[in-house]
C-alpha cells in the first residue's frame, strides 16, 4: 500500500515538472528560436494550466509571444478546441 502511494506521488510529481516546464512566457522560446506548430498544440493543451499558473508567476502567459505565426496560432487553436471537447460534435450518437 505504502509502495502503491510513493510509485502515484512520484508520477504526480514528475507530471507536474514535466507540464510545467514548457510553459509558454516561460523563457523557452525566443526570437531566435520561437514556437512553432507543435508548441502550438502543447500551449494549447495546457491553457488551463498556463491561466492558473500565471495568477502566481506574472512571466507565464496562456500564448506564446515569440511564435512562428500562422502555424502556432493554427495548433494553438487546434488544440483547444480537440482538449475542450469541440470533436464531440462530429460524434454520432450510438442510439441513433
Amino acid at each position: 500500500m505504502k509502495n502503491k502511494k510513493l510509485v502515484y506521488g512520484v508520477i504526480i510529481f514528475t507530471s507536474i515538472i514535466a507540464i510545467t516546464s514548457c510553459m509558454p512566457g516561460g523563457g523557452v522560446n525566443n526570437m531566435n528560436d520561437p514556437a512553432g506548430f507543435f508548441m502550438g498544440i502543447w500551449h494549447g493543451w495546457i491553457a488551463p494550466i498556463s491561466l492558473i499558473m500565471g495568477l502566481f508567476n506574472p512571466e507565464i502567459r496562456i500564448y506564446e509571444i515569440h511564435n512562428t505565426g500562422w502555424w502556432y496560432d493554427f495548433g494553438f487553436y487546434m488544440a483547444i478546441i480537440s482538449g475542450f471537447g469541440g470533436l464531440s460534435f462530429f460524434r454520432k450518437n450510438k442510439d441513433d
